[in-house]
């Protein structure tokens, strides 16, 4: 089975198709009046077209996620990084808490253009987990390079776990852990990057470990590519994994994890005072996991 692209995959072109023009109107956020409040609803949602894609696959993509400004921005704080951090010879490289690295990436926080996707999948409350942004470096001698933590699948809905998973119960998907990764460059066809194997996270069987390398496409996964600006948002409960990297360029890829309110992946949580400029929407998503209850405070040890 062949790699399929982003177009291809989420049957979209994103060119002024009648999908494309629905997304005009999440560039409207809507604040709320408190920090600490509920995130704000967005005037549009996922088409009928879109959950029965991600329901079927476990997967998405969103073309024009970011706009050319926003790619060039994002890419230009991460050269300084790389400048600062990387070894000339080094072929890759993984970041930590990027909302430290300025508004850019902060503005990643509540994305107008993937809230309808992130409350359907998530629901209104949902928060931010964890971030991270991957550099893969093509090999001078054309050998192919693996990413940060190699090329072995992982993930899938069995055995269950708790914290990433996938249900469809009362007329909606449920989730737990959920990836939005950014491509800060063009993907092609045959480079690598992102492999998965769509419908595992329904799956009730365990995957079988002989499949679990990348090292080459069986016909039943599939590379996911796209263009820079373009998000694949996909569940932790598909089984998924890094291609090996065959690209003549880089692979610059920012991840951003979001949870159901109440759960947590990582065992360190933001602390939205920390981030200057932020939006009373973009504290309200990284408020730490708790039910919601009116008249909370969130806070940090337990007091008597």
């Amino acid at each position: 089975m062949n790699p399929v692209s982003w177009d291809e995959r989420a049957g979209f072109a994103g060119d002024g198709s009648e999908w494309h023009n629905d997304f005009v109107a999440a560039a409207v956020r809507t604040i709320a009046p408190k920090r600490w409040n509920t995130i704000s609803a967005m005037n549009t949602v996922m088409t009928d077209q879109e959950k029965f894609l991600f329901d079927l696959q476990g997967f998405i993509t969103v073309p024009d996620a970011l706009d050319a400004a926003q790619v060039a921005e994002l890419n230009r704080i991460l050269d300084e990084h790389i400048a600062q951090d990387t070894p000339a010879d080094a072929t890759n490289k993984r970041w930590g808490n990027l909302l430290t690295w300025g508004r850019a990436y902060r503005d990643l926080i509540g994305n107008p253009r993937l809230m309808p996707f992130l409350q359907e999948l998530l629901g209104k409350n949902f928060r931010l987990d964890h971030d991270y942004a991957d550099l893969i470096r093509p090999n001078p001698n054309g050998e192919a390079v693996k990413g940060p933590i190699g090329t072995i699948l992982h993930g899938g809905a069995t055995p269950y776990d708790s914290a990433q998973y996938y249900h469809f119960k009362d007329g909606r998907m449920h989730n737990g852990l959920i990836v939005v990764a950014y491509n800060l460059c063009d993907i092609h066809e045959g480079d690598g990057g992102l492999g998965c194997v769509p419908g595992s996270h329904k799956s009730n069987y365990p995957y079988p470990a002989e499949w679990r390398p990348l090292d080459t496409l069986q016909p039943h996964q599939r590379a996911v590519f796209g263009p820079a600006g373009s998000a694949i948002i996909f569940t932790e409960a598909l089984t998924h994994g890094t291609l090996p990297w065959r690209g003549k360029g880089e692979r610059r890829t920012v991840f951003m994890k979001y949870s159901p309110f109440a759960l947590s992946w990582s065992a360190a949580y933001y602390k939205a005072d920390e981030y200057e400029g932020l939006t009373d929407e973009q504290a309200a998503i990284l408020e730490p996991p708790n039910a919601r209850y009116r008249g909370r405070e969130p806070r940090w040890g337990i007091s008597k």
